[in-house]
């Protein structure tokens, strides 16, 4: 199967974790944009959705599916998203495609996160993918310069701006032992937004797409 096809085969299985008459959260990328052309078929059981970007809304809106306000909500019964790297404990590297804030608070906000992925995602240690930092403009180059010093290569996303009018490093060299200390230290930054690192609040469930099948990691 193809990495496309080992997408499509887990967005279709992450239906199953769709609660009725409920709101839904819904990540960004290639692998989520699946997930929300398989969620047509069903978008007349639940009561709407909450999209961590602008790209994600535009997408469930096209198919009449209803987003709402993250401010509006006072609870989400699941958050489905993808991600760039996972290990076997559910931490994740997400920020691919520069959605990380709003994928956090998205997921901080879920009762249960529940990612999907094809299996070349899963790695024994994480930090091949670059990890993003999502920063606040006026500070790039002072972040850049403090995750020097941890032993990171930051590069900055030239020309790519977040929804939230910020830029973004991609730190490369890094071998992540310890994700939830990383994601810690590195947002205590100053100018730091968040990080791509999701270990505080990992993943409940890992659905990886295979040769073989769907494969659940809990």
């Amino acid at each position: 199967m193809t990495p496309d096809e080992k997408k499509q085969q887990v967005a279709k299985a992450a239906l199953e974790y769709v609660v009725p008459d409920t709101i839904i959260g819904i990540g960004t990328g290639s692998t989520a944009n699946h997930f929300v052309d398989a969620l047509a078929s069903i978008k007349h059981t639940i009561e709407g959705t909450v999209a961590s970007s602008n790209a994600t809304a535009e997408r469930l809106k096209s198919h009449g599916i209803p987003v709402l306000e993250l401010n509006s909500v006072d609870e989400i019964s699941v958050y489905i998203d993808g991600a760039d790297e996972s290990n076997r404990h559910l931490h994740l590297i997400k920020g691919g495609g520069g959605a990380l804030t709003r994928e956090k608070i998205v997921a901080a906000v879920s009762k249960k996160f529940v990612c999907i992925a094809d299996d070349s995602k899963l790695v024994d240690v994480m930090g091949k993918f670059p990890l993003p930092v999502e920063v606040i403009p006026m500070a790039r180059s002072y972040v850049a310069r403090q995750i020097v010093k941890m032993g990171g290569n930051p590069i900055w996303r030239d020309g790519f701006t977040t929804d939230n009018g910020n830029v973004i490093l991609d730190v490369h060299n890094l071998q992540i032992m310890q994700p939830v200390q990383l994601e810690a230290e590195l947002n205590q930054i100053v100018g730091v937004v968040t990080n791509g690192l999701f270990a505080a609040r990992p993943a409940d469930v890992l659905l990886l797409g295979s040769d073989q099948g769907v494969k659940k990691i809990t």
